[in-house]
């Protein structure tokens, strides 16, 4: 849960790093709360519960997968990829999974050795 407010607290922060471990703690939480809602929803009949929760942290999620990409040394602008289908969600599946420089890169130092 840590993670998950880190990312809500940096709304909208797309400069610097992200570890592995806060995007994907991130996804996890993400993941869990939107079916808990899906299910919630669908015992009240309704869908805008789901439309709120994602207008709310599609900002957090987009920044997120910047600061990851920034983490591979990548810009913020491959972020883009996911918008072709399959593909791209794969691609950028592959490039959140990779591990991050281990020196400080242009987009910061390393965001393991800083805390």
């Amino acid at each position: 849960m840590e993670w998950y407010i880190s990312v809500l607290k940096n709304y909208a922060v797309f400069e610097g790093r992200a570890r592995r471990k806060e995007f994907w703690m991130f996804a996890l939480f993400n993941a869990f709360a939107s079916i808990a809602l899906s299910i919630f929803e669908h015992l009240l009949g309704t869908t805008l519960l789901s439309l709120i929760y994602a207008l709310a942290v599609a900002v957090p999620s987009i920044a997120v997968s910047v600061r990851r990409l920034h983490d591979t040394n990548r810009s913020g602008w491959w972020v883009l990829i996911a918008l072709i289908p399959i593909i791209g969600t794969i691609a950028m599946i592959i490039f959140a999974a990779l591990e991050g420089d281990e020196c400080e890169n242009k987009y910061g130092p390393n965001p393991k050795k800083a805390g």
